[in-house]
């Protein structure tokens, strides 16, 4: 009993204190006044986007950084996308659109997509967003400006998260909650040529450019669903720098629309963070749900409440970091926890049976 005990704090303790590391660092992309000329290329590949990229691309058109150009790539999209997209293209002439080639064997969707569009940019930074994003005026700026100072071959935020429905309310905030209850964000870019020292976001992607062509990354990476880690591992172990920070309001995205969509979402790539290792996830599982059952079954008030305080003080920081409700995300935590168990057994499934399907396209 006690031995289990133990464990049971030593993993609440270790999650709180790289939690409180990362409230202490505050690692967000600061907003940067400080004005820059370099050509960006802005890349977006879009499937199946006819309800979200127009409002992704007006909030690129009211940016306050001038030198930029916007390709959008259609991939072979069955819905309006490409029609939307090349009217807006028609009226802002740093805007234009082309149709993605067919997909070949090997690769992932979205892979071969940015693989193609980095071909047709012209920029010094090449940034990939995703077409349900929108993005505040000192975005790009800013990043810039980060990319100078830090001389990093790839930038990556973490973006805040548009949340609606109560079902995407109790699904969505488990990213940010994994994210900064596991990893010292600081540590991506402080801790040079470690691989096992990443994390990143497909949501926002910026490259050195120079390095980009030279080294092809999504091109290396061409088969993983999870691209954005594996890209941020392969820069790493290349020897350039990377970073990861949290995007401090500077761009948005309703990455989910309901509970369902939410779910299936995650279970596609939940287990990346834990290198598609099966006895690890459930592991942790194990300590993160049925650790607190365990001592609530103790009955011991002094643990208890040591337990609860722990969780809520993780809870309310990661809710300040990541620009969300805290009173919500403590009020629907049990309900979170069980998301995150249904996630778990569903990643699992589909990584042991290849069932894994995302936007039509089985991955």
């Amino acid at each position: 009993m006690v031995i289990a005990i133990s464990v049971v704090f030593f993993f609440l303790i270790l999650r709180f204190t790289v939690t409180l590391f990362n409230f202490i660092s505050n690692p967000k992309l600061p907003h940067i006044a400080t004005r820059y000329s370099d050509l960006v290329s802005i890349l977006i590949p879009a499937r199946n986007e006819q309800d979200n990229i127009l409002s992704l691309l007006e909030s690129i058109n009211d940016q306050n950084y001038n030198t930029y150009e916007v390709i959008i790539l259609d991939d072979d999209s069955t819905d309006d996308t490409y029609n939307i997209c090349q009217n807006f293209a028609e009226t802002h002439p740093k805007f234009s659109v082309i149709k993605g080639q067919p997909l070949p064997p090997g690769w992932i969707g979205k892979n071969y997509a940015c693989h193609q569009l980095a071909q047709q940019a012209k920029g010094r930074y090449l940034l990939f967003l995703d077409a349900d994003e929108k993005i505040n005026r000192d975005l790009i700026n800013s990043a810039v400006h980060r990319m100078h100072l830090r001389g990093l071959g790839l930038l990556s935020l973490f973006t805040n998260q548009e949340m609606v429905t109560l079902g995407e309310l109790s699904v969505v905030p488990l990213m940010h909650f994994v994210l900064i209850n596991l990893l010292p964000l600081r540590l991506i870019y402080l801790v040079k040529k470690r691989a096992s020292v990443a994390a990143a976001s497909g949501q926002f992607m910026m490259f050195d450019a120079p390095a980009y062509h030279q080294n092809q990354w999504h091109k290396l990476v061409k088969n993983k669903v999870v691209e954005d880690v594996e890209i941020m591992k392969t820069i790493k172990a290349y020897g350039f720098n990377g970073e990861g920070l949290l995007a401090n309001g500077m761009i948005t995205c309703r990455m989910y629309k309901g509970y369902t969509e939410a779910l299936d979402g995650f279970s596609k790539n939940f287990m990346a963070a834990f290198n598609y290792s099966i006895p690890i996830f459930l592991i942790y599982l194990l300590m993160l749900i049925g650790g607190p059952l365990f001592i609530l079954g103790t009955g011991s008030l002094p643990l208890i409440s040591l337990m609860v305080g722990l969780i809520l003080l993780s809870r309310i920081m990661i809710s300040f970091l990541s620009g969300q409700n805290a009173l919500i995300n403590l009020f629907l935590h049990p309900v979170q926890m069980l998301s995150l168990l249904l996630i778990g057994i569903t990643s699992i499934q589909k990584h042991l049976t290849k069932t894994t399907v995302w936007k039509g396209r089985k991955i």
